[in-house]
């Protein structure tokens, strides 16, 4: 009797330590050394967690600071080539303000989009 219940902890945890793993590799972080926009709402820079829930491609990513939400925008999950050595944002300055258009991830071979075009890259910290 005291095998099966043990038996049923064990695969209760396993099941627990899976199902957590699974949410960890939806996040991430970023240092922005400049202000900026995230769906039109102006962001100091700053260290910034990503959390992002979805299933497929298509994603909703959030902008933490703290515990505190402070952004929230719809995003794609696109493949990289090749996987950065560094987090970074790619920003876009073609409406004359800097709106986050992509996020990538250290040693991640995919990116979220968040936006368009004209992008120049600010570089954020090693999450190595």
């Amino acid at each position: 009797m005291k095998l099966n219940n043990l038996a049923k902890m064990v695969v209760l945890g396993l099941a627990v330590l899976l199902a957590s793993s699974a949410f960890a590799s939806n996040k991430g972080s970023l240092l922005v050394q400049q202000p900026f926009e995230v769906a039109g709402q102006q962001l100091p820079p700053g260290e910034y967690q990503l959390r992002w829930d979805g299933t497929g491609a298509n994603v909703e990513v959030s902008f933490m600071r703290g515990r505190k939400e402070v952004a929230k925008a719809s995003a794609r999950i696109v493949e990289l080539q090749t996987a950065p050595d560094y987090d970074a944002a790619v920003i876009d300055h073609s409406s004359g303000k800097a709106a986050v258009s992509e996020v990538r991830f250290a040693g991640r071979k995919y990116a979220l989009a968040i936006g368009s075009t004209d992008k120049a890259e600010m570089s954020g910290s090693s999450s190595k």
